[in-house]
């Protein structure tokens, strides 16, 4: 499948593209340090939220644990300075089989897609971290920028509402990350052009997983609310932002 064809899907359900302000900021090779730490940082939180939503409305607390130790090498690095690239070469691994509690109807759907999910951001965030390596690039704590919880804060307060919401939450959040990794790639070096076209497919996919568990869940028409958070994430990329990361809006200074 072309690039092309692989984005159009995500170009039709994204309500917008992203501004030419901040592909000329992303340019710009002194921004590529925040860009490659923050993009790491982000790949691990996209783990951290298919994990907490296996373990919330899927597993027991046993496969729960499994899956904590899993992400905690990679959250030991980032929020403790503690380990290396090479620490990290031989953990992207499950310690047993995670099992779907008996009375959750859409459990094991949910599984199988976010475990396949864990496992791909890890090792995109190992990834990242070996070019970062390569150029001499250390990585240092930066502050989130405020994109996901600007449409987290916009989540129902019930279920399975809440569990629908988030799941397109999720979905707009990859098909973000796969519309920026083709934008910005062609700017790049070789090495991480090819390395963001070689994302793309995966992302692609993480979309249509978390839109596909959302509708099924939901087991009714859900636009109204795809609507809504499409309408909601266009405003917080397209709108001025002082913050310069991966997921930030239009740059209020060049």
């Amino acid at each position: 499948m072309s690039h092309q064809l692989l984005l159009e899907p995500i170009h039709q359900f994204l309500q917008c593209k992203t501004p030419t302000g901040w592909i000329e900021k992303a340019k710009q090779p002194e921004n590529l340090e925040v860009l490659l730490i923050d993009h790491m940082i982000c790949e691990l939180k996209a783990a951290q939220t298919a994990m907490y939503l296996i373990r919330k409305y899927a597993v027991d607390k046993e496969s729960g644990d499994a899956l904590l130790a899993w992400l905690e090498p990679y959250e030991q690095f980032i929020y403790k300075k503690q380990g290396s690239l090479s620490d990290l070469a031989n953990k992207n691994r499950l310690s047993k089989q995670i099992i779907p509690k008996s009375d959750s109807p859409y459990g094991q759907d949910l599984i199988d897609k976010m475990v396949l999910l864990i496992k791909e951001e890890l090792h995109h965030f190992y990834q990242v971290l070996e070019i970062m390596e390569s150029r001499g690039i250390e990585y240092y704590s930066i502050k989130p920028s405020r994109y996901a919880k600007g449409m987290i804060r916009n989540v129902t307060s019930y279920e399975p509402n809440t569990l629908i919401d988030k799941l397109i939450i999720g979905a707009y959040i990859e098909a973000r990350s796969c519309e920026r990794f083709a934008t910005l790639a062609p700017y790049l070096d070789d090495e991480l052009n090819n390395f963001y076209v070689s994302l793309l497919r995966s992302e692609a996919r993480h979309y249509q997983d978390y839109l596909a568990l959302a509708e099924q869940i939901a087991g009714e028409d859900i636009s109204d609310r795809v609507k809504f958070f499409g309408e909601l994430e266009a405003q917080l990329i397209s709108s001025p932002d002082e913050d310069f990361k991966f997921h930030s809006g239009e740059p209020t200074q060049q």
